[in-house]
């Protein structure tokens, strides 16, 4: 699992949660978009549902790249995650580096909760 930039603060967990939330929500709305330009690309046959919705996913996908790019450099989280969600075409690595920095963010906060010896 690739180690976040640094444990994120209290007030910055909330930062970065809405950030992923963000994150998810446009890879979710990229990939259906993937999955009907595939379905008119070579199931429906339609030439102009495809110029349509491909600059639609593409839009979608530079997006999901400037967010992930925009939390690296706020140091929420490391350059892998735009890097993974550039080499899967987007949709694929966001929601998956989602997965993985959720999972880091309640392991942190679950540090945090527990008492100090």
């Amino acid at each position: 699992m690739p180690p976040a930039a640094s444990p994120p603060t209290a007030p910055d967990v909330a930062g970065t949660k809405k950030l992923l939330n963000v994150v998810l929500a446009v890879g979710i709305a990229d990939l259906l978009l993937f999955l009907v330009l595939i379905y008119v690309a070579f199931i429906d046959r339609s030439d102009s549902a495809v110029s349509a919705i491909g600059p639609i996913h593409g839009i979608g996908f530079v997006i999901l790249l400037g967010l992930t790019a925009k939390g690296a450099v706020d140091g929420r989280w490391g350059w892998w995650f735009p890097g993974v969600t550039l080499i899967t075409t987007g949709p694929p690595g966001s929601i998956i580096g989602d997965l993985i920095l959720r999972k880091q963010l309640a392991e942190h906060e679950q540090d945090q909760q527990q008492p100090q010896a």
